[in-house]
């Protein structure tokens, strides 16, 4: 009997622990799921006769290490930061693990070893990263395999609300870590376009955005991720003269959400004096200068937004006007406006979420110009079984599934990139509902 080892069961481990106990029932595995929560293991196992559910507190190295060392795979569904920690001893004990967490410099470190060790470290095997990477690849190779010379590749992906469920003037709810979306974008973002280099820091990120169309889902609106300089080399497309990988919202989200970066209500380097005691009304006036008159219009003619348009009407929904008591004490701006965000993008009973990516591709071939527009639209069945869950669980899942029944055979640390993984996880996705749709022109 096979065993693996599921770390946390969070939002995005629904999926992926459906679908492994199924797997169990076909290939005699045993599925131990581990998390803080022993009632929450419960809720998401439901007694199935190939589960092990657990208390594991990560704290406790002693016992970490006894399950790990138990266990034939281990997944990581912990915060990244801990990812390397469990590494380290799957090293050492000689065990495969997946994660769905990009590559650390501390995970890099451990390739080496792995490969001596005879195990797979196999990260960024989610939805983004991990399918985007398998995706894209799988046209790169193709466009090289024809002799094509690849000029521009863009890559944009969103977790979304699905529009029947879309009832904010956002069009926006949370699907996954609260702290990460408050968070987004901080830093500089680096691209490179028509073969000029651009770098973009986060007080400007949200006031260069693109359109992007998916036929039969409308227009969205993109800004760029971080680093996409770094995919050059990864994809082996280091001389591509246009290279830039975005992050997906529906129209006016973006403007609406500089105000908050331009008023610095996302820092999170500092705790507010006196929250506990302030309203929303309150906490909102701290970040404007001192004056008499309306709130809103000094807000407006602060961030320099019309003081009755579109975007103040998005701020006023959130409730950032409102003499409510805010209540937190000891918090950064980020986690106050967190705690408001939470309120409101809330995924209601009844709701559905919807994965959203798209891959542009621009080449030449025979001298001729082309282009194919690869696109993604995923739908969530309800409010635990999410898109966000189904997409980062699902190839998790089945990467670990090719990697116990021997079919993926690579050591060190990975990512779905070469065809030996891709052409698999991808085959096995589209059966499951997670398709592609290309168009080439």
């Amino acid at each position: 009997m096979k065993k693996v080892l599921i770390l946390g069961a969070g939002r995005s481990a629904s999926s992926l622990i459906q679908y492994l106990l199924k797997a169990a029932e076909l290939y005699n595995y045993e599925i131990t799921v581990a998390d803080s929560s022993v009632e929450l293991v419960q809720l998401k196992t439901q007694g199935h006769k190939c589960s092990r559910p657990i208390a594991l507190d990560i704290a406790d190295t002693k016992r970490t290490r006894e399950e790990i060392e138990r266990t034939d795979i281990v997944i990581s569904m912990l915060p990244a930061f801990l990812h390397p920690q469990i590494a380290k001893v799957c090293v050492e004990l000689k065990k495969s693990m997946v994660t769905a967490s990009y590559v650390s410099p501390e995970m890099k470190e451990l390739d080496a070893e792995a490969r001596k060790a005879g195990i797979i470290l196999m990260n960024e095997a989610g939805l983004d990263p991990g399918i985007d990477h398998a995706s894209a690849m799988k046209v790169i190779d193709h466009v090289h395999a024809e002799g094509g010379k690849l000029l521009s590749f863009k890559s944009y992906c969103g977790g979304l609300v699905a529009p029947e469920s879309n009832d904010n003037p956002w069009g926006y709810k949370f699907t996954w870590a609260p702290r990460n979306v408050i968070l987004a974008g901080q830093g500089t973002a680096k691209y490179i376009e028509n073969g000029k280099y651009a770098y973009l820091p986060y007080h400007k990120l949200f006031t260069r955005t693109e359109k992007i169309n998916v036929e039969g889902h409308g227009d969205f609106e993109a800004y760029a991720n971080r680093d996409s300089l770094s995919y050059r080399s990864i994809y082996s497309i280091e001389n591509i003269p246009t290279m830039i990988r975005g992050t997906l919202r529906m129209p006016y989200y973006c403007e609406a959400w500089n105000v908050f970066v331009q008023l610095g209500m996302t820092d999170d380097t500092y705790h507010v004096e006196g929250s506990e005691k302030m309203n929303w009304k309150e906490f909102t006036d701290s970040f404007l200068p001192q004056s008499s008159g309306d709130i809103k219009k000094r807000l407006a003619a602060y961030v320099g937004i019309p003081a009755d348009g579109k975007i103040m009407g998005m701020l006023e929904w959130l409730g950032i006007f409102n003499e409510i008591p805010i209540k937190l004490k000891g918090v950064s701006p980020a986690q106050i406006l967190q705690a408001l965000l939470e309120e409101k993008w809330k995924l209601k009973d009844g709701d559905i979420d919807m994965i959203v990516m798209q891959h542009q591709f621009e080449y030449e071939i025979n001298n001729k110009k082309k282009s194919i527009h690869s696109s993604l639209v995923v739908k969530g069945d309800d409010a635990i079984h999410t898109a966000m869950a189904k997409t980062v669980g699902l190839p998790i899942g089945i990467l670990t599934k090719l990697i116990l029944n021997g079919q993926i055979n690579l050591k060190g640390v990975c990512i779905p990139i070469v065809k030996e993984i891709y052409t698999p996880l991808l085959k096995e996705l589209e059966s499951l509902g997670i398709k592609f749709i290309e168009k080439e022109s």
